[in-house]
């Protein structure tokens, strides 16, 4: 990073200090905390006399007499590109800006922003709650593009951009479940930011594929999965389109053959990763290609990518455990420890076979059969709610602080149950999520888990990405209305609603009858009013009819 710094009175004094830190010490937080770190660190010596200084561990200093009580401003502008880059930055952006002023800009900023959603009812609690989830949100992918479109390329060269903003920060693996399908409704600029992002990212690198962890222009390879590829299915499927669309496909594929399922075995085996978790999240996204392969007229590819869409059916076994299991590559199971599918890691990344098993979103109905029929999965949905605690933190169930799980609530709707969404959405937004000083329930995971808190008290959220219907629910609010960047507005009213009326008895559609359990994209883009009425039973008629 580059910095251009201005002071508001001239420095009387200022120098340079430069610690000697050997390469092979560690960097992280409890190592640069420690008593050997700070004594390092105080035995740093002093330089003065230049004006420039390179090396590792070395900071700048400035002294200048004050009066009592005065103030003295620093304001830099920063820049990710080169020097040049941080000085006109920061004469287009600070200079003569006095501190109150950038303060009072940036209010401004923030209250234009989080007023995307408007959100009327509930306690004061329950709204500080809402906002600082909506802020969570909308911090990153973070722009990482100078005033003139300057930023720093995958080639460590600098590239210029005139049709969309470079950002980085892109959390794949969290990211793709409830934060970017929420920024489709909110800030689709921003989606079309990021698809950019992560193809000049593969472009200028020479990798050619999509990262699913992007760090500052760096493939970390962090977490499993091709996450990437879902947030472009979803975008092109909800029209938003302002990338090259066959540049952008040709990265997802060589992402899928390089990084995902292989077809000689048709699933990940143990000796290759996270057997379950990998599989099922591969099979995943290459149903994601094959609705891009769909839509751009490329029949022989959906045909391969369907296939291998259901590779997830490849390690279930359907003999013995009647779940998921890792799976070797000789074709043997892995063996299935003591505690059974309640395993944490076993097969599974950051979770255990019973919260991963339930990811196959592009497939539940096959799912389903696989696991032996409506009735005995709902039983088991139903179990695996119960023995959740209440207070929603890490446990071996529904296990709301990590990932994996957050489309679970949501699946009872295709259970022909949608009474069962609604009673555990409202339950985990109370218990969850709270204006405190831990008001989550886990790792903000830059912004997934309060978009999931955002989309589930207003009423809607995905349960597959890359297609364009949201699971409706039952709000936590009585009005949440989407201001969408066309100007249009859409609303969810919930009648009657309060912490006993939960349930959704009856439904409109800007003012039409409205039975289905879900909406789609296109019907909140058109702008209108979702108005549903609450009540304190489950009504086991509404929203189980014929699609």
């Amino acid at each position: 990073m580059f910095f251009y710094a201005e002071f508001s009175k001239p420095l009387d004094n200022y120098g340079f200090w430069s610690a000697d830190i050997p390469d092979d010490w560690e960097r992280k937080r409890e190592n640069v905390l420690s008593d050997n770190y700070q004594a390092r660190i105080a035995q740093s010596s002093i330089i003065r006399g230049k004006k420039s200084l390179e090396g590792k561990h070395v900071g700048f200093f400035a002294e200048f007499p004050t009066t009592d009580q005065e103030e003295v401003t620093l304001k830099a502008g920063i820049s990710f590109s080169d020097l040049e880059g941080a000085e006109k930055n920061f004469k287009a952006e600070l200079q003569g800006q006095t501190f109150d002023g950038i303060k009072k800009q940036a209010k401004e900023l923030w209250n234009k922003e989080l007023s995307k959603i408007l959100m009327e009812g509930g306690t004061h609690d329950e709204k500080v709650a809402f906002y600082t989830a909506l802020y969570h949100t909308m911090i990153d992918p973070r722009n990482m593009t100078d005033v003139d479109g300057r930023y720093p390329g995958g080639d460590h060269q600098i590239h210029q951009t005139t049709d969309f903003t470079k950002r980085t920060i892109f959390s794949g693996w969290d990211v793709f479940r409830s934060q970017f399908p929420l920024q489709t409704i909110i800030n689709p600029t921003l989606v079309n930011d990021e698809i950019n992002s992560l193809v000049t990212l593969a472009e200028e690198s020479g990798k050619g594929y999509l990262e699913r962890w992007e760090f500052f222009n760096a493939y970390s390879g962090c977490m499993v999965g091709n996450p990437a590829i879902s947030v472009l299915a979803d975008a092109y499927a909800k029209n938003i389109r302002k990338y090259d669309i066959e540049k952008a496909y040709r990265a997802a594929v060589r992402t899928s053959e390089l990084i995902g399922n292989k077809e000689e075995l048709g699933y990940t085996p143990v000796e290759k990763g996270y057997s379950i978790s990998e599989t099922l999240e591969y099979a995943y996204t290459d149903w994601c290609v094959a609705q891009l392969a769909k839509a751009l007229g490329k029949p022989d590819d959906a045909e391969k990518y369907t296939r291998k869409s259901l590779y997830y059916k490849n390690i279930f076994d359907s003999e013995d455990k009647m779940w998921f299991r890792p799976k070797r590559e000789s074709g043997a199971w892995e063996e299935w420890p003591a505690n059974g599918r309640l395993t944490e890691w076993h097969g599974s990344i950051e979770s255990n076979p019973y919260q991963q098993g339930w990811f196959v979103p592009h497939d539940i109905d096959g799912m389903v059969a696989l696991m032996g029929g409506e009735e005995k999965v709902l039983n088991d949905l139903e179990d695996f709610f119960e023995k959740t605690p209440k207070h929603f933190l890490w446990n071996e169930y529904y296990n709301h602080s990590n990932e994996p799980v957050h489309q679970v609530p949501f699946m009872f709707n295709r259970l022909n149950a949608p009474w069962l969404t609604q009673k555990w959405t409202r339950c985990i937004c109370e218990n969850a999520y709270r204006n405190d000083i831990e008001g989550l329930a886990g790792n903000e995971d830059v912004g997934q888990m309060s978009a999931w808190y955002i989309l589930a008290a207003a009423g809607i959220h995905p349960i597959c990405p890359g297609e364009t219907r949201y699971e409706l629910t039952s709000p936590a609010f009585g009005k949440v209305t989407f201001r969408l960047e066309d100007g249009k507005t859409f609303s969810i009213v919930a009648k009657n609603n309060s912490k006993k009326n939960i349930y959704i008895q009856r439904a409109w559609l800007n003012d039409k009858e409205y039975n289905q359990c879900f909406i789609d994209h296109a019907d909140i883009a058109k702008g209108g009013t979702l108005t549903l009425e609450m009540g304190p039973e489950p009504m086991k008629s509404w929203g189980t009819g014929a699609e």
